[in-house]
Protein backbone atom coordinates (compact mmCIF):
# COMPACT_ATOMS: atom_id res chain seq x y z
CA UNK A 1 0.00 0.00 0.00
CA UNK A 2 1.34 3.17 -0.71
CA UNK A 3 1.32 6.37 1.12
CA UNK A 4 -1.46 7.93 -1.13
CA UNK A 5 -3.38 4.82 -0.48
CA UNK A 6 -2.97 5.46 3.24
CA UNK A 7 -3.88 9.41 2.92
CA UNK A 8 -6.89 8.32 1.06
CA UNK A 9 -7.77 5.42 3.80
CA UNK A 10 -7.96 8.03 6.60
CA UNK A 11 -9.58 10.79 4.63
CA UNK A 12 -12.38 8.18 3.68
CA UNK A 13 -12.37 7.59 7.47
CA UNK A 14 -12.92 10.96 8.57
CA UNK A 15 -15.63 12.37 5.59
CA UNK A 16 -16.64 8.84 3.91
CA UNK A 17 -18.37 7.84 6.60
CA UNK A 18 -20.55 9.34 9.38
CA UNK A 19 -18.77 9.48 13.02
CA UNK A 20 -19.95 7.34 16.04
CA UNK A 21 -22.64 9.67 17.45
CA UNK A 22 -21.40 8.05 21.16
CA UNK A 23 -18.23 9.45 20.51
CA UNK A 24 -19.46 12.42 19.31
CA UNK A 25 -21.43 12.71 22.43
CA UNK A 26 -18.40 12.53 24.35
CA UNK A 27 -16.61 15.60 22.28
CA UNK A 28 -19.20 17.71 22.54
CA UNK A 29 -19.49 17.32 26.40
CA UNK A 30 -15.99 17.82 27.06
CA UNK A 31 -15.63 20.51 24.47
CA UNK A 32 -18.36 22.49 26.30
CA UNK A 33 -16.32 22.14 29.65
CA UNK A 34 -13.14 23.71 28.14
CA UNK A 35 -15.80 26.28 26.73
CA UNK A 36 -16.45 27.06 29.93
CA UNK A 37 -13.15 26.83 31.21
CA UNK A 38 -12.16 29.39 28.61
CA UNK A 39 -15.15 31.79 29.26
CA UNK A 40 -19.07 30.87 29.59
CA UNK A 41 -20.46 27.67 28.63
CA UNK A 42 -21.79 27.20 24.77
CA UNK A 43 -25.39 28.46 23.87
CA UNK A 44 -27.06 29.64 20.52
CA UNK A 45 -29.17 31.88 21.20
CA UNK A 46 -27.18 34.83 22.89
CA UNK A 47 -25.07 34.83 19.11
CA UNK A 48 -28.62 34.50 17.29
CA UNK A 49 -29.70 37.68 19.58
CA UNK A 50 -26.97 39.24 18.62
CA UNK A 51 -27.68 38.91 14.60
CA UNK A 52 -31.63 40.17 15.45
CA UNK A 53 -30.22 42.91 17.40
CA UNK A 54 -27.83 44.13 14.42
CA UNK A 55 -30.70 43.21 11.91
CA UNK A 56 -33.10 45.79 13.90
CA UNK A 57 -30.55 48.00 14.11
CA UNK A 58 -29.58 48.53 10.68
CA UNK A 59 -33.05 48.80 9.86
CA UNK A 60 -33.40 51.30 12.10
CA UNK A 61 -35.90 49.78 14.64
CA UNK A 62 -33.43 49.25 17.54
CA UNK A 63 -31.46 52.04 18.87
CA UNK A 64 -28.14 50.34 20.75
CA UNK A 65 -25.15 52.19 20.86
CA UNK A 66 -23.32 49.67 23.23
CA UNK A 67 -24.13 46.54 20.23
CA UNK A 68 -21.17 44.28 19.47
CA UNK A 69 -20.77 44.03 16.19
CA UNK A 70 -21.52 39.99 15.25
CA UNK A 71 -17.68 39.32 13.88
CA UNK A 72 -16.18 40.82 17.34
CA UNK A 73 -19.38 39.23 19.41
CA UNK A 74 -18.33 35.52 21.42
CA UNK A 75 -21.80 34.06 20.97
CA UNK A 76 -21.93 35.11 17.39
CA UNK A 77 -18.83 33.88 16.61
CA UNK A 78 -19.75 30.14 18.41
CA UNK A 79 -22.33 30.43 16.03
CA UNK A 80 -20.51 31.83 12.68
CA UNK A 81 -18.11 28.74 13.63
CA UNK A 82 -20.82 26.41 13.53
CA UNK A 83 -21.97 27.36 10.43
CA UNK A 84 -18.97 27.67 8.28
CA UNK A 85 -17.62 24.31 10.10
CA UNK A 86 -20.23 22.31 9.11
CA UNK A 87 -20.05 23.59 5.85
CA UNK A 88 -16.36 22.93 5.05
CA UNK A 89 -17.58 19.23 6.84
CA UNK A 90 -19.83 19.03 4.52
CA UNK A 91 -17.74 19.95 1.39
CA UNK A 92 -15.25 17.79 2.64
CA UNK A 93 -17.54 14.84 2.89
CA UNK A 94 -19.19 15.79 -0.48
CA UNK A 95 -22.39 16.37 1.13
CA UNK A 96 -22.82 20.04 0.48
CA UNK A 97 -26.13 21.52 -1.77
CA UNK A 98 -28.76 23.80 -1.54
CA UNK A 99 -31.78 22.16 -1.14
CA UNK A 100 -34.98 24.03 -1.51
CA UNK A 101 -38.07 22.46 0.34
CA UNK A 102 -41.52 23.47 -0.85
CA UNK A 103 -42.61 26.29 0.27
CA UNK A 104 -45.12 24.85 3.01
CA UNK A 105 -42.07 23.53 4.99
CA UNK A 106 -40.21 27.25 4.30
CA UNK A 107 -43.37 28.86 6.35
CA UNK A 108 -42.71 25.90 9.41
CA UNK A 109 -39.17 26.60 9.69
CA UNK A 110 -39.69 30.27 10.19
CA UNK A 111 -42.54 29.72 12.58
CA UNK A 112 -40.59 27.51 14.62
CA UNK A 113 -37.57 29.44 14.66
CA UNK A 114 -40.13 31.75 15.61
CA UNK A 115 -41.23 29.60 18.48
CA UNK A 116 -37.58 28.76 19.19
CA UNK A 117 -37.02 32.43 19.77
CA UNK A 118 -39.35 32.84 22.51
CA UNK A 119 -39.20 29.99 24.09
CA UNK A 120 -35.38 30.81 24.37
CA UNK A 121 -35.69 33.94 26.24
CA UNK A 122 -38.28 32.63 28.75
CA UNK A 123 -35.92 29.55 29.51
CA UNK A 124 -32.55 32.08 29.43
CA UNK A 125 -31.24 29.71 27.10
CA UNK A 126 -32.03 27.60 23.78
CA UNK A 127 -32.05 23.57 24.15
CA UNK A 128 -28.37 23.64 24.32
CA UNK A 129 -27.55 26.63 26.81
CA UNK A 130 -30.90 26.89 28.87
CA UNK A 131 -31.29 22.85 29.03
CA UNK A 132 -27.62 20.62 28.58
CA UNK A 133 -25.40 23.90 29.87
CA UNK A 134 -27.55 24.88 32.32
CA UNK A 135 -28.26 21.16 33.65
CA UNK A 136 -24.76 20.71 33.51
CA UNK A 137 -23.86 23.85 35.94
CA UNK A 138 -26.19 22.16 37.99
CA UNK A 139 -29.18 24.60 37.93
CA UNK A 140 -32.55 23.41 38.37
CA UNK A 141 -34.38 25.57 35.74
CA UNK A 142 -32.52 23.06 33.34
CA UNK A 143 -34.37 20.20 33.97
CA UNK A 144 -37.82 21.99 34.33
CA UNK A 145 -36.63 23.51 30.51
CA UNK A 146 -35.60 19.56 29.85
CA UNK A 147 -39.61 18.39 30.90
CA UNK A 148 -40.83 21.73 28.64
CA UNK A 149 -38.96 20.38 25.15
CA UNK A 150 -40.23 17.20 25.72
CA UNK A 151 -43.67 18.00 26.35
CA UNK A 152 -43.27 20.68 23.31
CA UNK A 153 -41.44 18.28 21.14
CA UNK A 154 -44.79 15.80 21.64
CA UNK A 155 -47.21 18.42 20.85
CA UNK A 156 -45.09 19.05 17.39
CA UNK A 157 -45.13 15.36 16.56
CA UNK A 158 -49.20 14.91 17.01
CA UNK A 159 -49.75 18.89 15.08
CA UNK A 160 -47.34 17.06 12.16
CA UNK A 161 -49.86 13.74 12.19
CA UNK A 162 -52.55 15.72 12.04
CA UNK A 163 -51.41 17.71 9.33
CA UNK A 164 -50.16 14.98 7.28
CA UNK A 165 -53.90 13.42 7.46
CA UNK A 166 -55.89 16.95 7.46
CA UNK A 167 -53.90 19.03 4.89
CA UNK A 168 -51.37 17.52 3.18
CA UNK A 169 -51.34 19.72 0.46
CA UNK A 170 -49.05 22.04 2.49
CA UNK A 171 -45.97 20.09 2.71
CA UNK A 172 -46.31 19.39 -0.67
CA UNK A 173 -44.78 21.15 -3.97
CA UNK A 174 -41.57 22.36 -5.86
CA UNK A 175 -38.64 21.25 -3.59
CA UNK A 176 -35.30 20.66 -5.63
CA UNK A 177 -31.73 20.48 -4.93
CA UNK A 178 -28.70 22.69 -6.71
CA UNK A 179 -25.35 20.93 -6.37
CA UNK A 180 -23.73 18.21 -4.68
CA UNK A 181 -20.93 16.12 -5.53
CA UNK A 182 -22.30 12.82 -4.83
CA UNK A 183 -20.13 9.69 -3.34
CA UNK A 184 -19.46 8.86 -6.60
CA UNK A 185 -16.80 11.02 -7.70
CA UNK A 186 -14.56 13.41 -6.19
CA UNK A 187 -15.63 16.81 -7.70
CA UNK A 188 -14.20 20.21 -6.23
CA UNK A 189 -16.27 20.54 -2.60
CA UNK A 190 -13.45 18.98 -0.95
CA UNK A 191 -10.99 21.06 -2.42
CA UNK A 192 -13.29 23.70 -1.53
CA UNK A 193 -13.76 22.08 1.94
CA UNK A 194 -10.25 22.45 2.62
CA UNK A 195 -9.59 25.68 1.47
CA UNK A 196 -11.98 26.73 3.86
CA UNK A 197 -11.37 24.90 6.93
CA UNK A 198 -7.73 25.92 6.45
CA UNK A 199 -8.84 29.56 6.71
CA UNK A 200 -10.93 28.73 9.78
CA UNK A 201 -8.19 27.10 11.63
CA UNK A 202 -5.45 29.22 10.61
CA UNK A 203 -5.71 32.59 8.75
CA UNK A 204 -8.95 34.06 11.06
CA UNK A 205 -7.89 33.19 13.66
CA UNK A 206 -4.38 34.94 12.84
CA UNK A 207 -5.84 38.42 11.60
CA UNK A 208 -7.67 38.26 14.75
CA UNK A 209 -4.74 37.54 17.00
CA UNK A 210 -3.06 40.12 15.02
CA UNK A 211 -5.32 42.66 15.54
CA UNK A 212 -5.66 42.71 19.36
CA UNK A 213 -8.65 40.10 19.57
CA UNK A 214 -7.17 36.69 20.56
CA UNK A 215 -10.35 35.92 22.46
CA UNK A 216 -12.52 36.34 19.60
CA UNK A 217 -10.24 33.89 17.74
CA UNK A 218 -11.04 31.20 20.46
CA UNK A 219 -14.35 31.64 20.18
CA UNK A 220 -14.66 31.05 16.54
CA UNK A 221 -12.00 27.88 16.84
CA UNK A 222 -14.58 26.63 19.54
CA UNK A 223 -17.35 26.74 16.55
CA UNK A 224 -15.52 25.60 14.18
CA UNK A 225 -15.20 22.36 16.11
CA UNK A 226 -18.33 21.64 17.28
CA UNK A 227 -19.78 22.26 13.84
CA UNK A 228 -17.44 19.91 12.50
CA UNK A 229 -18.58 17.24 15.45
CA UNK A 230 -22.08 17.80 14.17
CA UNK A 231 -21.86 17.78 10.70
CA UNK A 232 -20.02 14.38 10.66
CA UNK A 233 -21.98 12.48 13.32
CA UNK A 234 -25.32 14.40 12.56
CA UNK A 235 -25.53 14.66 16.49
CA UNK A 236 -28.90 16.22 16.85
CA UNK A 237 -30.93 17.17 20.13
CA UNK A 238 -34.17 17.16 18.07
CA UNK A 239 -34.26 13.68 17.47
CA UNK A 240 -32.89 12.96 21.15
CA UNK A 241 -36.59 14.29 21.86
CA UNK A 242 -38.54 13.67 19.14
CA UNK A 243 -37.19 10.41 18.03
CA UNK A 244 -38.52 8.12 20.79
CA UNK A 245 -42.05 9.28 19.92
CA UNK A 246 -41.67 8.86 16.18
CA UNK A 247 -39.36 5.66 15.08
CA UNK A 248 -38.82 4.71 18.86
CA UNK A 249 -34.55 5.16 17.79
CA UNK A 250 -32.86 5.90 20.98
CA UNK A 251 -29.58 6.54 19.65
CA UNK A 252 -29.31 10.37 19.86
CA UNK A 253 -31.02 10.51 23.54
CA UNK A 254 -28.78 8.41 24.83
CA UNK A 255 -25.83 10.18 23.23
CA UNK A 256 -27.53 13.39 24.27
CA UNK A 257 -27.70 11.73 28.05
CA UNK A 258 -24.16 10.74 27.84
CA UNK A 259 -22.92 14.37 26.42
CA UNK A 260 -24.59 16.06 29.48
CA UNK A 261 -23.46 14.10 31.76
CA UNK A 262 -19.85 14.48 30.55
CA UNK A 263 -20.50 17.79 30.71
CA UNK A 264 -21.37 18.24 34.03
CA UNK A 265 -19.07 16.48 35.50
CA UNK A 266 -16.59 19.00 34.35
CA UNK A 267 -18.78 22.07 34.84
CA UNK A 268 -18.40 20.30 38.53
CA UNK A 269 -14.82 20.22 39.20
CA UNK A 270 -14.82 23.75 37.57
CA UNK A 271 -17.04 25.15 40.32
CA UNK A 272 -16.37 22.81 43.24
CA UNK A 273 -12.54 24.26 42.43
CA UNK A 274 -13.38 27.50 42.92
CA UNK A 275 -12.05 27.99 39.16
CA UNK A 276 -15.53 29.20 37.92
CA UNK A 277 -18.06 30.77 40.23
CA UNK A 278 -20.85 28.87 41.72
CA UNK A 279 -23.84 30.56 40.27
CA UNK A 280 -22.46 30.66 36.82
CA UNK A 281 -24.99 29.94 34.61
CA UNK A 282 -28.01 29.64 37.33
CA UNK A 283 -30.70 30.99 35.87
CA UNK A 284 -33.89 32.29 37.45
CA UNK A 285 -36.05 30.01 35.50
CA UNK A 286 -37.70 27.41 37.60
CA UNK A 287 -40.16 26.86 37.35
CA UNK A 288 -42.45 28.77 35.32
CA UNK A 289 -39.46 30.19 32.73
CA UNK A 290 -37.50 26.68 32.10
CA UNK A 291 -41.29 24.95 31.59
CA UNK A 292 -42.91 27.20 29.56
CA UNK A 293 -40.05 27.92 27.74
CA UNK A 294 -38.74 24.42 27.20
CA UNK A 295 -42.59 23.80 25.81
CA UNK A 296 -42.37 26.49 22.88
CA UNK A 297 -38.64 25.84 22.37
CA UNK A 298 -39.85 21.64 21.89
CA UNK A 299 -42.98 23.22 19.70
CA UNK A 300 -40.37 25.23 17.50
CA UNK A 301 -37.35 22.75 16.92
CA UNK A 302 -39.45 19.97 16.26
CA UNK A 303 -42.37 22.07 13.63
CA UNK A 304 -38.11 23.81 12.09
CA UNK A 305 -36.83 20.20 11.84
CA UNK A 306 -33.34 21.82 13.72
CA UNK A 307 -33.15 23.65 17.25
CA UNK A 308 -31.47 26.31 17.71
CA UNK A 309 -27.26 24.73 17.34
CA UNK A 310 -28.67 22.20 15.06
CA UNK A 311 -30.78 24.40 12.66
CA UNK A 312 -27.09 26.56 12.09
CA UNK A 313 -25.14 23.35 11.04
CA UNK A 314 -28.13 22.06 8.89
CA UNK A 315 -28.12 25.72 7.39
CA UNK A 316 -23.97 25.11 6.60
CA UNK A 317 -25.32 21.92 4.67
CA UNK A 318 -27.42 24.16 2.69
CA UNK A 319 -30.64 23.09 3.81
CA UNK A 320 -32.62 26.59 3.16
CA UNK A 321 -35.36 25.59 5.74
CA UNK A 322 -33.18 25.71 8.14
CA UNK A 323 -32.04 29.24 6.91
CA UNK A 324 -35.27 30.46 7.13
CA UNK A 325 -35.46 28.90 10.90
CA UNK A 326 -32.22 30.43 11.87
CA UNK A 327 -33.04 33.99 10.53
CA UNK A 328 -36.41 34.02 12.62
CA UNK A 329 -34.88 32.35 15.52
CA UNK A 330 -32.36 35.30 15.39
CA UNK A 331 -35.89 37.61 14.60
CA UNK A 332 -37.55 35.41 17.51
CA UNK A 333 -34.61 36.19 20.11
CA UNK A 334 -34.35 39.73 19.60
CA UNK A 335 -38.16 40.84 19.92
CA UNK A 336 -38.83 38.06 22.43
CA UNK A 337 -36.12 39.42 24.65
CA UNK A 338 -37.23 43.14 24.62
CA UNK A 339 -40.69 42.35 24.77
CA UNK A 340 -40.40 40.50 28.19
CA UNK A 341 -37.60 42.96 29.64
CA UNK A 342 -39.70 46.32 28.81
CA UNK A 343 -43.22 44.66 30.77
CA UNK A 344 -41.28 42.98 33.59
CA UNK A 345 -41.97 39.53 32.74
CA UNK A 346 -38.25 38.62 33.33
CA UNK A 347 -38.25 39.18 37.04
CA UNK A 348 -41.72 36.92 36.97
CA UNK A 349 -40.34 33.55 35.42
CA UNK A 350 -38.88 32.15 38.45
CA UNK A 351 -36.11 31.50 40.92
CA UNK A 352 -32.32 30.62 40.83
CA UNK A 353 -31.82 27.26 41.90
CA UNK A 354 -28.70 26.01 42.46
CA UNK A 355 -28.45 22.33 43.01
CA UNK A 356 -25.71 21.92 45.65
CA UNK A 357 -26.70 24.81 47.56
CA UNK A 358 -30.02 23.11 48.08
CA UNK A 359 -28.82 19.47 48.48
CA UNK A 360 -25.40 19.22 48.24
CA UNK A 361 -23.25 18.26 46.26
CA UNK A 362 -23.09 14.40 46.47
CA UNK A 363 -26.73 14.46 46.22
CA UNK A 364 -26.97 17.02 43.35
CA UNK A 365 -24.79 15.11 41.05
CA UNK A 366 -26.44 11.96 41.82
CA UNK A 367 -29.68 13.71 40.90
CA UNK A 368 -28.12 14.57 37.33
CA UNK A 369 -26.76 11.31 36.64
CA UNK A 370 -29.75 9.69 37.86
CA UNK A 371 -32.47 11.72 35.57
CA UNK A 372 -29.87 11.21 32.66
CA UNK A 373 -29.26 7.45 33.24
CA UNK A 374 -33.17 7.05 33.51
CA UNK A 375 -33.87 9.27 30.26
CA UNK A 376 -30.76 6.78 28.73
CA UNK A 377 -32.83 3.98 30.02
CA UNK A 378 -36.43 4.95 29.36
CA UNK A 379 -35.14 5.05 26.28
CA UNK A 380 -33.87 2.19 25.36
CA UNK A 381 -36.92 0.05 26.20
CA UNK A 382 -39.03 2.29 24.18
CA UNK A 383 -36.71 1.59 21.41
CA UNK A 384 -37.92 -2.14 21.74
CA UNK A 385 -41.27 -1.89 23.23
CA UNK A 386 -42.24 1.10 20.70
CA UNK A 387 -44.71 2.24 23.96
CA UNK A 388 -44.66 5.45 23.85
CA UNK A 389 -44.15 5.40 19.75
CA UNK A 390 -47.00 7.61 18.10
CA UNK A 391 -46.95 5.10 14.10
Amino acid sequence: MSFRDVLDEQYELIFGRPWPVWMAAVLIGTLNVFLFAFDKPWTASDGARNWGDWLFRGLGILDRADLIAPWFYSGSLLNLGVLVGALAAALLSREFAVRVAPAGELVKGGIGGLLMGLGAVLAFGCNVGGFLSATSALSLSGLAMMVGLGVGAYAGLRYIFWELEHWPALSRGKSYTVGGAGKERIGVQPWLGGALLAALLLGLPYLYARSGYVPQAGFLLFGVAFGVIFQRSRFCLVRAFREPFVTGEADHTRAAALALTVSMLGFTILKFTDLKDKTEWVFPAFWLGGLAGGLLFGLGMTLAGGCGAGSIWRAGEGHVKLWCAVLMFAVGTSLARLVVAQTGVLRRLGVSVFLPALVGWGAAILLVIAVMAAWYLVASWNEHSQKFSLM
